[in-house]
């Protein structure tokens, strides 16, 4: 599973970047490395057009990962240049922009927008598993989610444009409910496919969403 992420455009980097002339360059090691959008090559992209509007470039680095625990390890070994920018400029996921804000007072740009998580199909695809609405329905559906695999998001399918397997929207897509039907059927469970699901509450995880894990010391009051 993979953060997926497309840079902004240059134009409205440059645009956040206004009044910034000091400017430090952080990128992650593993999903914008694989996306090609903020390894270490696309850093010194960066960096060299950055150089070219004027910018100061006092430094840059790639975190091994950078929404983990390595991300303030790396803040601090280089605080000193982070310290004498204006801001940083960071090339990672959503979650990596955020935890990297917890580490420093300096604004914090984002270069990239965060589409989704995806899994890795083959090299260099990716597609959308899951969208994490908080109302799993995978166990009736044979591990396929209608919600991120249906064009339209249908609980209840096929809708009526279906055709020979394919999807109304995407013609060169197989249609998701085609696909749970088969599998099911694969399964022995095809009257799942009879049974209603009603509309989503997408209120049932309300933002910011969280949770809190209990540690084997705790019983289930939740005292120790």
């Amino acid at each position: 599973m993979r953060s997926i992420t497309k840079r902004k455009t240059l134009d409205e980097i440059q645009q956040y970047l206004k009044g910034f002339d000091h400017v430090y360059i952080l990128g992650c090691g593993t999903c914008t490395t694989m996306t090609r959008t903020g390894g270490k090559d696309q850093v010194l992209e960066m960096r060299d057009y950055l150089e070219g509007l004027e910018k100061t470039i006092t430094g840059w680095t790639v975190i091994p990962i950078a929404c983990d625990e390595m991300t303030e390890v790396a803040m601090k070994e280089n605080e000193r240049p982070i310290r004498n920018a204006g801001c940083v400029l960071v090339m990672a996921c959503a979650l990596g922009v955020h935890r990297i804000s917890t580490y420093t007072n300096n604004p914090v740009i984002p270069a990239l927008d965060t589409l989704f998580i995806g899994l890795e199909e083959k090299p260099g695809h990716f597609r959308e598993v899951c969208i994490q609405c908080g109302q799993c329905v995978l166990g009736e559906t044979a591990g396929i989610c209608p919600v991120s695999e249906c064009n339209k998001g249908l609980l209840n399918g096929p809708c009526g444009g279906t055709n020979d397997g394919k999807c109304e929207v995407d013609k060169e897509k197989d249609c998701a409910w085609t696909l749970i039907y088969r599998r099911l059927k694969l399964q022995g469970r095809l009257d799942l496919m009879r049974k209603y699901h009603p509309p989503k509450n997408y209120q049932t995880a309300p933002r910011p969403k969280s949770v809190r894990i209990r540690t084997s010391e705790e019983n289930q009051d939740g005292s120790v």
